[in-house]
């Protein structure tokens, strides 16, 4: 975690509050970092701040942030303006309402923070986040709230995890491209349902737990083995072409092959065939009788 927090106030519901500071989940970046070089010299090349009229080359702590109010017309804006454009939120997360976890569209979640009490020990500041957090944690519900953070108040959703509590950015809804003319042109037809059922169990079948793991960046880890192969001057083969965008697949066979299923299967069996063959393998069903013999004259 790091060592110092990104944001400190307080947190409150109602007339309920306890002091608290946000930490990035985020540990300091391990991937890999690349500068602009001059191929012609092998140096590095430095990028400059200068002043866009004057060519002047400037220091960035002597510069000031700068509202365009009309073309090439700035208002500067100093640290003491913005300290007078404080409001609540810059200093006090209040909850304004809780909801469901699922109803929030995970289209709207952006950065995580880490929330915790601010002091060491004990004291009654931890008592009342301890209290606050197994409460929302018993509802199952997630806390709604507002936050000033880089120059803008954001809307943040605030859900238990572990001992802590885990803050979520969301993305404001005019940040976010309505997705109507994508999604337009795309077939509403049912899908068949046969191969519906095919998918399902390839679901099914591929349906696991998830591990951490599951996230590790195997582009990156591909481009160290370029980069340590440079370096002891070997050559790495690029991996073969990937298939055609247009290769047109008999999708019924494919989800059979993906299944393992001959590629003549019909699929003549049953879901409720599949249930009794299974109890019958565990010994919870009786063999299924054949039907009767018809009697002749």
């Amino acid at each position: 975690m790091a060592d110092r927090p990104i944001w400190r106030g307080q947190l409150r519901l109602a007339l309920v509050s306890c002091p608290i500071a946000l930490y990035s989940v985020r540990q300091p970046s391990q991937e890999l970092h690349f500068h602009f070089i001059n191929p012609k010299t092998g140096n590095r090349v430095r990028m400059v701040t200068q002043d866009s009229e004057t060519d002047e080359e400037l220091s960035r702590k002597d510069l000031q942030r700068g509202y365009e109010f009309k073309k090439d017309h700035y208002v500067l804006l100093d640290d003491e303006d913005f300290e007078r454009a404080r409001i609540d939120s810059s200093s006090v997360l209040s909850i304004d309402k809780f909801v469901r976890a699922d109803s929030i569209d995970p289209i709207y979640f952006d950065s995580s923070y880490y929330l915790v009490p601010d002091g060491s020990g004990r004291d009654a500041a931890d008592d009342v986040f301890v209290v606050l957090r197994e409460a929302i944690a018993k509802t199952g519900r997630v806390a709604l709230s507002r936050l000033v953070m880089s120059r803008r108040e954001r809307a943040v959703a605030l859900m238990p995890m572990g001992r802590g509590i885990v803050l979520h950015t969301l993305n404001d809804t005019r940040e976010i491209t309505a997705p109507d003319k994508l999604f337009e042109d795309i077939s509403d037809a049912p899908a068949d349902t046969e191969m519906v059922a095919l998918a399902v169990q390839l679901i099914d079948r591929q349906t696991a737990k998830f591990q951490p793991g599951d996230m590790e960046d195997r582009y990156e880890a591909r481009l160290r083995e370029v980069i340590d192969a440079k370096l002891a001057g070997e050559d790495v083969q690029a991996p073969s072409e990937e298939p055609e965008r247009d290769n047109v697949v008999d999708l019924m066979s494919a989800l059979r092959k993906s299944l393992g299923e001959p590629k003549g299967a019909t699929g003549g069996k049953t879901a409720s065939d599949d249930k009794l063959a299974k109890k019958q393998a565990a010994g919870k069903a009786p063999p299924k009788k054949p039907a009767p013999r018809r009697k002749t004259a």
